[in-house]
C-alpha cells in the first residue's frame, strides 16, 4: 500500500488542450494559488479550465515569493518544495520576452520591466492578462482593451 498524498494523474489529447482558452497570470495570482492567500479562490476561479502562460521570468519572481515567506512567516522548506511542483504543474506555458519590448511597456506605463513582461505576453498571445497588482491591471486595461493611457 502506498503512503503520503496520491498523485492526480490528468490525460488528454492535444487536441482538447489546444481548444482550452489561455489565460496569463502573474506572479501575484500563482503565489495566492500556490501559498493558500486570502484571495486564493479569486485566483482559482479566473484560472479554472484554461491553459496558463506566463514569461519565463515568473518562475524566479515565485522563488523570490517562496524565498521572503521562509524568511518571514518561517515557511518550511518541504512546503515550499511542494509549492513548486505545483508551479510547473499549473503553468502549462512559458515564454521568452524581448528585453526592448518589456522596456518600451514600462516606459509607457509606468510599470518594471518584469511586469511589462507579462503585459506583452498578454497581448501577444491574445489572452487575458489576470493579476492582483493594481499598477499592472490597469496598465493592461488600457493596453488590451484601449483604453486611453493618458500619454
Amino acid at each position: 500500500m502506498l503512503t503520503g498524498t496520491p498523485r492526480l494523474y490528468v490525460a488528454e489529447s492535444a487536441a482538447a488542450y489546444a481548444k482550452r482558452p489561455r489565460v496569463v497570470a502573474d506572479a501575484s495570482v500563482v503565489v495566492a494559488l500556490l501559498f493558500d492567500e486570502q484571495d486564493r479562490d479569486k485566483a482559482l476561479i479566473r484560472l479554472q479550465g484554461r491553459v496558463v502562460a506566463a514569461p519565463h521570468l515568473l518562475d524566479l519572481e515565485f522563488a523570490n515569493a517562496a524565498l521572503k515567506k521562509m524568511r518571514r512567516e518561517r515557511l518550511d522548506t518541504m512546503r515550499v518544495a511542494e509549492a513548486l511542483q505545483m508551479l510547473d504543474e499549473i503553468v502549462a506555458d512559458r515564454h521568452a520576452v524581448p528585453a526592448a519590448a518589456a522596456l518600451e511597456l514600462a516606459q509607457r506605463y509606468g510599470l518594471t520591466p518584469y511586469d511589462a513582461a507579462y503585459l506583452w505576453l498578454a497581448e501577444r498571445l491574445e489572452a487575458p492578462l489576470v493579476t492582483f497588482d493594481a499598477r499592472l491591471g490597469e496598465a493592461a486595461r488600457r493596453h488590451l482593451e484601449g483604453a486611453p493611457d493618458g500619454s
